[in-house]
């Protein structure tokens, strides 16, 4: 049993360990991502959900006007490219300097979308990476 879960005393396989460090990467707050849900801001006004004082900000994909909670900064380029990495290390299958480099990526590859197209795109990404292992 250890074999299939070499990680944290023997309770994680590869892939939760994995799961775990890119988690850790994405918590991170690289300040140049925020800087396109500020370029997104169109006014103030309601909450449709609250009815109280909030920003508005415009999702780059359907164009919709929603408060900032709903909005989310994404990277144009995914981090895990859609076909994998060229030469991908013996370290979790990733080549991590790849996956450091797209995760803190500069302005230009980040755009300001609502969650409901974040969640369209992230199912269409992952549906992607299947067709191509």
């Amino acid at each position: 049993m250890a074999k299939d879960k070499p990680y944290n005393s023997q309770q994680w396989t590869l892939a939760r360990f994995r799961s775990f460090v890119m988690g850790n990467l994405r918590r991170a707050r690289w300040p140049v991502k925020y800087k396109s849900l500020d370029k997104a801001f169109v006014g103030n006004g309601k909450n449709p959900k609250t009815g109280r004082q909030c920003k508005l900000h415009k999702c780059s994909v359907c164009w919709a006007v929603l408060p900032k909670g709903d909005m989310v900064a994404d990277h144009i380029d995914p981090v895990i490219p859609l076909d994998g990495f060229e030469g991908e290390d013996m370290f979790l299958g990733y080549n991590w300097n790849e996956v450091i480099k797209r995760l803190y990526c500069e302005e230009d590859n980040f755009q300001a979308i609502c969650k409901v197209c974040h969640k369209q795109k992230t199912q269409n990404e992952r549906k992607e990476r299947e067709k191509n292992k």
